[in-house]
């Protein structure tokens, strides 16, 4: 069953053909005896989560961001931990990264923008070889948008407000990509939204006459997989879940 599911995930998701970050290893990082009892998501493979979803034998966690952006290292401390866990556990782990950010149908980008209202999406920011966010329109006011963002991410937003007190084009990219509000300036947008990112672009989004929108890192990237395992749990008829395990970035 579990071959089965990944085989099914990799292709939905087009890891063959997604570019990523050397770190990312989209796919499946820890195999388990091969059952699959239940599918778990949740934003990061640490081990506060992996004890969770380690509850439940045979169980398959899928994440946004997996057990391996430290590149090559020892398997002591956190790292030996984590895989102590899964291997009695019989614990499975799939990741994706910016496969998830861009699906059209379930990633992050397409739900915080549907979240937030936005229509007539498209793909634009390419990053790693694809473009890895979208561009939509949206008639509003800066506040009615800055609520819009609030409830859609369930916690209080940061807004540099350099832009127009209507909002109209919106480039969206979740996590922390504070650093393309240029690049949304570019393309005509006058409000960018994202997770994080640095100190130099509060001043920066002012000086381009952009709204930066700062809706959390954490938060701007529930949508995926939560949109991810609901799916697999309906193909493949198996209980799901999410684990919170929020960071506050």
């Amino acid at each position: 069953m579990l071959s089965e599911i990944v085989l099914h995930l990799e292709n939905l998701l087009n890891h063959a053909h997604v570019g990523d970050y050397p770190g990312a290893h989209n796919g499946l990082q820890i195999e388990n005896s091969g059952r699959v009892s239940r599918v778990c998501a949740a934003v990061d493979a640490c081990e506060a989560v992996l004890a969770e979803a380690a509850g439940v034998p045979g169980t398959l966690l899928i994440v946004h961001h997996g057990l391996l952006w430290g590149g090559a290292r020892a398997f002591a401390g956190a790292m030996r931990r984590k895989l102590k866990l899964a291997f009695d556990s019989d614990l499975a782990v799939f990741s994706s990264h910016l496969p998830l950010d861009l699906h059209a149908k379930l990633g992050n980008n397409a739900l915080l923008a549907k979240a937030l209202g936005l229509r007539k999406g498209e793909a634009a920011f390419p990053a790693k070889g694809q473009p890895i966010g979208l561009v939509g329109k949206v008639d509003v006011s800066r506040a009615e948008f800055a609520r819009r963002c609030e409830k859609a991410v369930g916690c209080a937003v940061k807004l540099a407000p350099g832009g127009p007190a209507r909002v109209c084009r919106v480039g969206v990219v979740t996590g922390g990509a504070g650093d393309l509000v240029a690049d949304a300036a570019g393309l005509g947008c006058d409000t960018f939204v994202t997770g994080e990112g640095p100190h130099h672009t509060y001043t920066l989004a002012e000086e381009l006459g952009v709204n930066l929108f700062y809706c959390g890192h954490y938060a701007t990237e529930t949508f995926g997989v939560k949109a991810l395992v609901q799916h697999v749990a309906r193909k493949f008829r198996k209980p799901w879940d999410f684990i919170h395990h929020p960071t506050g970035l």
